[in-house]
């Protein structure tokens, strides 16, 4: 019996034939190209509509076509130049006089004294600057001396020889160990198998954390598409390593709390994640992250979980025995497979110093019996066909200043835990005094609940940059803050003795801004207004790059 299936392909055919024939061959050959480009060019706008959304991809569109309009982007071209200019303070004139090669004759030890004057013409930072310097004192005594010469006595030396500076060496496995210790490693919940290296910032250690983590997932579950979900108060550090290392990058709204939003990340995590974040505290608000619920989502699909101690790392751990109700954020919570902290904030230790940590060896380095060049070695680079020799590398830099692993070391070891105690009850005590002032000023509000020693405040009532300015104008120096627009103050050591004198004169700039609303002369407030209004944040990525190419 004959299938029917035959006759019915070949009636198909002839009809097909038969509708095609009324075409031109060529109209036949670029149909399928052409839907295939429109499919395409569709997906795409589909992908970043999902990426950016509706609002800020229609913005994105509509300024491309305009600045294609002649004239007008010569037109805007000019006023990013004025706000570079701005940002500036005096434009390109900052830069008039810089030498741009070497002195025919040497200057000696003249250069000390010429060095000097240039010093003078630093902002006076002692006391008044939010951050940036974290010990306390005069630079010129005390534990400012003790690094000092620490530093001094190890200028010559590099771990990189490993053979040669033993020294140093052991200075970075101890300051590695102790840093470890305080944050849980010796807690059974850790594994201990806690291991990792000192880098040059918060920054390298969150970049090599990442970058392990990458290479980790593709070796455990061979994702080669990476993802990692954020929350938006996570540091910036984790846009660069997404550019650097080629991850998608998802920024995810915070809660009401101001706090990472488990439910909101755990939506966007799909089979190409490999990792998520948490802040302990975050940089913005001073606010501590759910680590638990966190690592609890992390187990669950088998991902890594990072969290940032950069600021917290040498403060909870003391917080905490001080009986401040400090939630869990270390390897004590299950899921967290790593660490970045800075010796160089609340550690009291010389700038660039950090330590990046990992939950156990295998994060950190590839374990395989068979040997592929082409596999990512997590966190090392190890080179073994090089004419040079063989050579193998931890962090990012090849040689690195032993002087500020000297001075890292010598100042855990000076301080102890005696030491940290006393310096994190200090600080304590005085964020809380001055959430307690600024609360007690009626036009202000505070951002949350701050678990730390990071206070940021907005208002309802006046605009806070021209607050910041009034402040600047006074010689403090403080962080400007966005979604919500607020400014805050990060207290070190050097704000201890000074904290009435910040509530003063804040409360002073809050009600000349109140009696005299309007930009300050020279004031950065217009800039900041305008960048949180600006619709399109391309445009504002382009401000910051130019700013940052007419700067370096």
């Amino acid at each position: 019996m004959e299938s029917p299936i035959l006759p019915a392909i070949i009636r198909f055919r002839a009809s097909a034939n038969s509708f095609l024939s009324q075409f031109e061959p060529l109209v036949l050959f670029f149909a399928p190209l052409v839907t295939f480009l429109i499919a395409q060019i569709v997906q795409s706008l589909i992908q970043v509509v999902h990426e950016k959304g509706f609002k800020a991809t229609l913005i994105g569109f509509v300024m491309t076509l305009a600045k294609l309009v002649p004239g007008v982007k010569r037109y805007i071209d000019a006023e990013k130049q004025k706000v570079v200019e701005k940002l500036q303070s005096s434009g390109k004139s900052q830069r008039d006089g810089w030498r741009t090669e070497l002195p025919g004759s040497g200057l000696g030890n003249r250069v000390i004294e010429q060095m000097k004057a240039e010093k003078q013409k630093d902002a006076a930072w002692q006391g008044k600057c939010s951050g940036t310097v974290y010990i306390g004192g005069n630079e010129s005594e005390g534990h400012f001396s003790l690094i000092n010469e620490a530093c001094s006595m190890f200028a010559h030396t590099n771990p990189l020889h490993l053979d040669v500076f033993k020294s140093v060496v052991r200075f970075e496995a101890e300051v590695v160990g102790m840093t470890a210790a305080l944050l849980g490693s010796k807690d059974k919940a850790s594994g201990g198998q806690v291991c990792g290296n000192m880098t040059s910032g918060g920054t390298e250690s969150i970049l090599l954390a990442v970058k392990s983590s990458r290479d980790y997932m593709k070796t455990k579950k061979n994702i080669t598409c990476p993802e990692m979900i954020i929350p938006e108060s996570a540091h910036s550090a984790y846009d660069k390593a997404a550019q650097y290392f080629k991850i998608k990058l998802w920024r995810v709204p915070v809660n009401k709390a101001f706090q990472a939003d488990v439910k909101a990340i755990k939506r966007y995590i799909n089979k190409n994640t490999i990792m998520i974040v948490g802040s302990a505290p975050g940089f913005p608000h001073g606010i501590i992250d759910p680590i638990e619920e966190l690592g609890e989502l992390a187990l669950r699909h088998g991902i890594c979980l990072h969290v940032d101690l950069c600021l917290g790392g040498f403060v909870l751990p003391f917080a905490r025995k001080l009986g401040y109700p400090i939630p869990p954020f270390d390897f004590c919570v299950q899921g967290v497979t790593s660490i970045s902290a800075d010796v160089h904030k609340y550690g009291l230790a010389p700038k660039g110093t950090s330590i990046v940590l990992y939950r156990n060896h295998d994060i950190r380095k590839l374990l395989t019996k068979t040997f592929d060049p082409c596999l990512k070695q997590h966190q090392f680079v190890a080179v073994t066909e090089w004419s040079g020799g063989l050579y193998v590398s931890p962090t990012i830099a090849g040689s690195r200043p032993g002087s500020l692993i000297a001075g890292a070391w010598a100042a855990m070891l000076s301080l102890g835990q005696e030491g940290y105690l006393e310096h994190t009850r200090e600080i304590m005590e005085a964020s809380k005094r001055l959430q307690k002032g600024v609360n007690e000023i009626p036009e202000l509000f505070i951002i949350g609940r701050p678990d730390m020693t990071i206070v940021a405040f907005g208002s309802n009532v006046i605009d806070i940059f021209e607050v910041n300015d009034m402040l600047s104008s006074k010689g403090w120096h403080l962080n400007p803050l966005q979604r919500p627009n607020s400014i805050h103050i990060c207290v070190t050591l050097q704000h201890v003795p000074m904290v009435d004198d910040f509530l003063k004169d804040l409360n002073d700039s809050v009600q000349i801004v109140k009696e005299n609303p309007g930009p300050v002369s020279g004031g950065m407030a217009p800039i900041y207004g305008a960048a949180g209004k600006i619709p399109d944040r391309g445009m504002v990525n382009e401000l910051l790059v130019d700013y940052m190419d007419n700067t370096c």
